[in-house]
């Protein structure tokens, strides 16, 4: 674990602070499309992703969910920090988009090493700025932009998370995730195939434009 955290994380924090993450850190692996948060879930720990991708979601009363983000190596979920501090229930869902590991940092240890080291500070402040634009840019795409428009921003930063041109998600999984049909996903990807911008290929969406 040790090893994976330098290779994660060796760029933000200092040595004292790896081996301490190392010393008292949970390791936990997950498989893809596993629920990893559940909404209302009361937190305990703090979770930082040392490989793979998750996505964060919000959902309503009716069980209809709008993706908010995703997280990848090196980053942590504000959300989850909220609840971490203020020890309340969570607001969002996180399933992984990917098998990968993550460590779960006790609540006790994430308040102490807000004191006790400021490249941990950092990274806490920073992660809330990180979360929050993104959540400001997910606001904006409902807002502002087409439905067409949204689909392939979905599909570039999906893309780019995965490290990869090719999207395996079927067009009902994309339609859940985007908060609308799957007959108007499949209608909109064939028209953005038409604008030369992707590829359908079987059970596959190659990204041709970033």
């Amino acid at each position: 674990m040790h090893q994976q955290l330098i290779e994660s994380y060796s760029y933000l924090f200092e040595d004292e602070l790896l081996k301490e993450i190392a010393s008292v850190g949970i390791q936990r692996k997950f498989r893809q499309d596993e629920i990893l948060i559940e909404i209302g879930e009361q937190i305990k720990f703090m979770p930082i992703l040392l490989n793979g991708a998750i996505k964060i979601l919000r959902e309503d009363e009716n069980g209809n969910e709008l993706l908010l983000y995703f997280l990848e190596r090196g980053d942590t979920c504000a959300m989850t920090l909220t609840c971490c501090l203020g020890k309340t229930k969570s607001k969002i869902m996180a399933i992984s988009e990917t098998e990968g590991n993550l460590i779960m940092i006790p609540i006790d240890k994430m308040e102490e090493w807000l004191v006790k080291y400021k490249s941990w500070r950092n990274f806490v402040l920073e992660s809330y700025n990180t979360r929050l634009l993104e959540m400001l840019e997910a606001i904006d795409t409902l807002a502002f932009m087409k439905m067409d428009e949204r689909l392939y921003k979905y599909l570039t930063d999906k893309a780019k998370v995965l490290g990869t041109s090719e999207i395996a998600n079927t067009h009902q999984e994309i339609a859940t995730d985007m908060h609308t049909s799957r007959v108007v996903v499949s209608r909109l990807l064939k028209s953005l195939e038409l604008e030369g911008k992707i590829k359908l290929n079987r059970n596959k969406i190659e990204i041709l434009q970033f």
